[in-house]
């Protein structure tokens, strides 16, 4: 609806009316920062990890055709 407010479809279900720090629930504190979930640090070691894979990867399919292009040169 705009305004940080939405409205119910069938898609979205039912809402759900809590009170902050009950059921679960998580509480509500007045001048904190909300922090991620996601640590920088490993998820960039993965995605190193990930790149070097694929880099190894692609010069062992290099160097097939390489070979596979000189042993068919021979003939």
């Amino acid at each position: 609806m705009g305004d940080n407010l939405y409205r119910q479809t069938e898609a979205s279900g039912q809402a759900n009316r809590l009170v902050a720090g009950s059921q679960g629930v998580g509480i509500i504190r007045q001048g904190f920062i909300e922090d991620s979930s996601v640590d920088v640090v490993k998820e960039i070691s993965d995605l190193i990890e990930a790149q070097r894979g694929y880099e190894l990867n692609s010069k062992v399919i290099t160097a097939s055709d390489e070979m596979l292009a000189a042993t068919t040169r021979l003939r």
